[in-house]
């Protein structure tokens, strides 16, 4: 428990001030390349660099079950989770395809699956076979909690030792937009109205049943408090928690983050609870067509860089959005300035032709 306490340093000032000064040097009209230019500033602060890079990236992606899912929240059966995983192994997931385009590093992480996958080749770090049923129990104990936190934070070891510039978590686990809705709604203190969404694909029943049970065990759970970590315990689950460790362990090691869609903004939401020092490393990839996404993205005072209408997690919104800081980087090392290019700028009183 201790180590979620240590210190979150701070980007490097300095180095965003020369990556300022370096932008407005390039051929182009100052903030002419938009977000582009903050990104590229963004990470020369945060990697502490004059030229900072995407090259290496390491996606971590944490199974686990849920026991509300026998509460009848979720438009598909437990069992999917399981599947899924094979999925992810054997290539053919959204995640899988992803991470091949874009060369990044995968590895599937099974925190708490409701089945053996001892034969799969994937970490294996099951605490429990699924989390127990928040309407009727904490999802978890302590001892579990910890474990949970834990595994992200191992995740980030093996991502540093292999010299990986930019971290990507995801998850996998039927219900767990329920679970993520109950931590969103208790650390906001919202009604569960305003924030649940349909998941994996819920009808309008469907969803007036989730928003029911949500709020069914945020009433009675309410003595529980709002402290981020009794809140993950009540609520949350094995694969939230192992992100909301592997995210706060990145920035502690002056690692930036790129966080996916509604469950991994959760799990932010929860560090930021934990330390607000993690903000600055939090780059949010696109904003989910989960209902209560914007909501997380506004308390966070965050700004996604793509809104495509997804909805998938398993960390496919933030590997969409790999292209985009590899873009930025490029721009920012590549580009020439006005003086080697022999063009004038916009104080120059003439114009050169390149």
């Amino acid at each position: 428990m201790d180590w979620l306490q240590h210190p979150i340093p701070q980007p490097d000032q300095r180095y965003k001030l020369t990556a300022i000064k370096r932008q407005e040097q390039l051929t182009k009209p100052a903030g002419s390349l938009g977000d582009l230019e903050d990104l590229a500033i963004r990470l020369a602060a945060l990697q502490a660099t004059n030229m900072p890079s995407v090259d290496k990236v390491w996606i971590s992606i944490f199974a686990a079950d849920h026991g509300i899912a026998n509460a009848g929240v979720s438009a598909f059966p437990q069992a999917v989770t399981a599947e899924m995983v094979k999925n992810f192994v054997h290539g053919g997931a959204a995640i899988s395809v992803l991470a091949k385009q874009h060369q990044a590093h995968l590895e599937i992480v099974d925190v708490g699956v409701a089945s053996s996958l001892t034969e799969l080749n994937i970490i294996h770090q099951k605490i429990a076979l699924g989390t127990a049923n928040f309407l009727t129990q904490p999802a978890m104990t302590e001892k579990q909690l910890l474990l949970a936190l834990q595994a992200g934070k191992d995740a980030v070891t093996r991502a540093l030792a292999d010299n990986s510039d930019l971290f990507i978590a995801g998850d996998m686990g039927i219900a767990n937009t329920s679970s993520a809705t109950a931590i969103a709604c208790r650390l906001l203190n919202i009604n569960a109205q305003h924030l649940t969404g349909a998941g994996t694909g819920l009808d309008h029943s469907g969803i007036r049943h989730k928003v029911k049970i949500i709020q069914q065990a945020l009433n009675k759970h309410a003595s529980a408090g709002d402290l981020p970590l009794s809140v993950l315990q009540h609520f949350g689950g094995f694969e939230i928690a192992a992100l909301t460790g592997a995210y706060l362990a990145a920035a502690q090691q002056r690692t930036p983050i790129l966080v996916d869609g509604f469950i991994c903004s959760v799990a932010a939401l929860i560090a930021t609870r934990i330390n607000a020092d993690i903000k600055p490393w939090l780059i949010f990839a696109h904003k989910s067509q989960e209902q209560g996404h914007q909501l997380i993205l506004q308390a966070l005072q965050a700004k996604a860089l793509l809104n495509l209408n997804m909805r998938l997690g398993e960390a496919s919104g933030a590997a969409v959005a790999i292209p985009l800081l590899r873009s930025a980087c490029a721009l920012h090392k590549q580009m020439a300035t006005f003086a080697q290019a022999q063009v004038s700028d916009s104080n120059s009183k003439q114009t050169k032709s390149l």
